[in-house]
């Protein structure tokens, strides 16, 4: 379940974000947070199974026809196809309108929007 972040969950994502190389510093995080904070153009997403614990995050850049998906992280045990796949296939169904994109590190998660649920 993908649920936007809001600042009362600003620690977990900070912590999710840290295992991506990028925001190992932490001057690099706090601009991140910043940046979605500030920016109505840019959203973070915190995702959990279920009604679980947060175990990933996912970055975005918004525009009207547009969400182009910046990164996407998981908590150690919850690195897998599996996640992957749900959170980019939620991210596509709560935006009907808009075609789902990615940066170039990330285009590798688009195969989760045309290929069917073997991963689930």
């Amino acid at each position: 379940m993908l649920i936007e972040c809001k600042s009362d969950k600003e620690k977990v994502a900070m912590g999710l974000l840290s295992y991506l190389k990028d925001f190992k510093n932490l001057a690099n995080l706090k601009d991140e947070i910043n940046l979605n904070k500030t920016s109505s153009e840019f959203q973070l997403y915190l995702y959990r199974e279920n009604n679980a614990n947060f175990i990933g995050v996912i970055g975005t850049q918004n525009d009207a026809n547009f969400i182009i998906i910046r990164y996407l992280s998981f908590a150690p045990d919850y690195r897998s196809p599996k996640y992957e796949a749900a959170a980019v296939r939620e991210l596509a169904a709560s935006n009907p309108n808009k075609r789902v994109t990615a940066l170039p590190d990330w285009t590798r998660l688009l195969k989760y929007l045309t290929e069917n649920k073997k991963h689930e």
